[in-house]
């Protein structure tokens, strides 16, 4: 009677082979951008053959994709999850912000987005899935976030919600000037985006 084991054994290797890859996508792309990137570099750094990245990802885009959906895709998900029955709008931007700042400004996953503003205009399709699988999502729920302060009366400008880019906006800044100027001169982004925050909900912090 042949073991149980041996397919689920071959299944936890497949996996273990896709998720090298894809961490040999996300260092690669980081170090060479999307352009330069080629399969054969990821194959190398995988310790795998080119083949094999083929048998998991039809191309290069695919495997981009996937990077985006393990790493970038879950933060603007946690933004499209119901908005909260008590407490207030702005101590979630607040959680929200710090968040993004932990994970994002200070981690791979900012040069990620940093790669999508620079090569996106010269590439369409990662900028349309990156639009598709993050920014939409996040700018609907963000919008979602704005639409409940107004109607709690936390955010006394009611045209805000036509505009979420602007509460987000700061987040970008810091991941563009961390990946440009930061070791010129630091930016305290968690400091910048409480600011922000000051300048929408009034100053006093979150209560």
């Amino acid at each position: 009677m042949a073991s149980s084991g041996a397919p689920a054994g071959r299944a936890e290797r497949a996996a273990d082979r896709r998720q090298a890859i894809i961490e040999a996508a996300f260092e690669t792309f980081i170090e060479q951008g999307y352009a330069a990137t080629r399969i054969d570099d990821v194959a190398k750094r995988a310790g795998v053959a080119k083949g094999t990245i083929y048998l998991h990802f039809k191309d290069k885009q695919a495997l981009f994709e996937e990077l985006v959906r393990s790493a970038v895709v879950p933060l603007a998900a946690r933004l499209t999850e119901p908005p909260p029955a008590t407490g207030s709008i702005r101590a979630v931007l607040e959680n929200f912000a710090g968040n993004f700042v932990r994970e994002v400004t200070t981690t791979r996953r900012g040069a990620i987005v940093r790669l999508v503003i620079a090569e996106g205009p010269r590439f369409p399709a990662i900028a349309d899935f990156y639009y598709r699988e993050v920014v939409s999502r996040g700018m609907a729920g963000m919008r979602a976030l704005i639409e409940l302060g107004i109607a709690r009366g936390e955010i006394r400008q009611a045209a805000l919600k036509d505009f979420p880019q602007i509460v987000v906006a700061p987040a970008m800044v810091a991941v563009i000037w961390q990946g440009l100027f930061g070791r010129f001169a630091p930016l305290d982004a968690a400091a910048m985006l409480r600011v922000h925050l000051d300048l929408i909900f009034g100053e006093g912090g979150s209560a």
